[in-house]
């Protein structure tokens, strides 16, 4: 049995990035320096220009797509929650390669896949997705939610894209995400089938190994994992915890 001590509880807001659909830098007279490099950056993105190619809400698709291509995550029929999910980028990539195969009517429910996408921020709906949107995932009341969507049915891959609200101070922002990864991780763990995986972004720092050691403690297998998608001038890395041990 695994113990919630390991992984404590916390709390904290979290928002998630938005895209940026327009072709040419406008009105940018009276923005800070830095915001006007970030929007000149983002229109000249390849891959803010795929995600708009390939109907994408935004460029971190191809962060999961990646990571997917290569550990295979993702199954047809699987069952997948998706934390920080706005705008709603990686539950698209989700609901798509879940729900890929031509399920037909003789199938069972059991055997058709769900996806599950929470934010805090306002979200559109997903075809073929449950979104709960306005939702803070740390509360109890939004996981009591999605266990109740799940009704039961263990789940194979738990996502979170999440991050806190920016402070400006990079010590203060990595605490804040670890918390964050620490609360997904202690959910996950609890609706995680034996054998299912974790994802998780977070910022490198100090707090690092601990979350490390204990995604470690719970899964047979912990990688760094840096998609060639995420900016290479990025402190963000992800974290997969494959094969949850059984109790």
């Amino acid at each position: 049995m695994i113990s919630s001590k390991v992984f404590g509880v916390f709390r904290c807001k979290f928002s998630t990035g938005r895209a940026l659909w327009g072709s040419k830098p406008r009105n940018l007279k009276g923005k800070k320096t830095s915001s006007q490099e970030w929007i000149k950056r983002q229109l000249s993105d390849p891959y803010v220009k795929r995600a708009r190619t390939e109907n994408y809400r935004c460029r971190s698709a191809f962060k999961l797509l990646e990571i997917d291509d290569k550990y295979r995550l993702l199954q047809p029929g699987g069952v997948v929650i998706d934390c920080g999910a706005a705008p709603g980028s990686w539950t698209q990539v989700a609901v798509e390669r879940v729900l890929s195969s031509a399920q037909s009517e003789n199938e069972t429910d059991k055997l058709k896949g769900l996806v599950i996408g929470i934010d805090l921020n306002h979200m559109t709906p997903i075809e073929g997705a449950f979104i709960l949107h306005q939702s803070d995932f740390t509360a109890l009341q939004t996981q009591e939610k999605i266990v109740k969507i799940l009704g039961g049915r263990p789940v194979d891959l738990v996502l979170s894209d999440m991050a806190p609200r920016a402070s400006g101070q990079k010590f203060m922002d990595h605490e804040l995400i670890v918390e964050l990864c620490f609360s997904v991780l202690r959910f996950g763990v609890t609706v995680l089938r034996p054998g299912g995986h974790l994802l998780c972004k977070l910022w490198q720092g100090g707090e690092q190994r601990k979350l490390e050691s204990a995604m470690q403690s719970v899964f047979e297998s912990v990688k760094v994992v840096k998609p060639d998608s995420s900016r290479s001038d990025s402190a963000e890395i992800f974290l997969l915890g494959r094969n949850l041990r059984g109790c």
